[in-house]
């Protein structure tokens, strides 16, 4: 499985699933972070985390740790 995380800056990827079954998970699917959706990641903060994601018409800053949960495909 591949991960948001490993993601560069400027490249895009499709999110397939969110791994896990907390609050977290949770939270990042009510973001807009479900399954089918692409995603490109725009920027990371100067030490790599957080990453600033571009999906849905907006962007969404994540921690590099929430980011490992959500499964992608290139």
């Amino acid at each position: 499985m591949t991960s948001l995380e490993t993601v560069t800056v400027g490249k895009s990827a499709n999110v397939t699933d969110i791994t896990g079954d907390d609050a977290t998970s949770l939270r990042l699917l009510e973001m807009g972070l479900t399954p089918g959706v692409q995603v490109t990641v725009v920027n990371t903060a100067p030490l790599g985390d957080p990453l600033e994601l571009e999906l849905r018409g907006y962007r969404l800053s994540i921690r590099r740790n929430e980011a490992a949960r959500v499964a992608i495909s290139t």
